[in-house]
């Protein structure tokens, strides 16, 4: 069983941008849940961090480790 790792993302204005991001990850095959008013990203501790982060920025986030 794999562990889950949470993430803050600076820069979600609302829920449907938290949606989109989950969707923008999925497309990547990488499964993840985002809270817009915790400001979170929750995913699997084994992801690829590098590509979570590109997607992230690509969206116009910041991921803060």
């Amino acid at each position: 069983m794999s562990k889950v790792k949470t993430y803050k993302i600076h820069g979600l204005d609302c829920a449907s941008c938290a949606t989109l991001l989950e969707m923008g990850l999925e497309d990547m095959g990488i499964s993840c849940k985002c809270s817009y008013p915790k400001e979170t990203l929750e995913i699997d501790s084994d992801c690829d961090i590098k590509k979570v982060e590109e997607v992230i920025k690509k969206s116009g986030y910041n991921l803060i480790r």
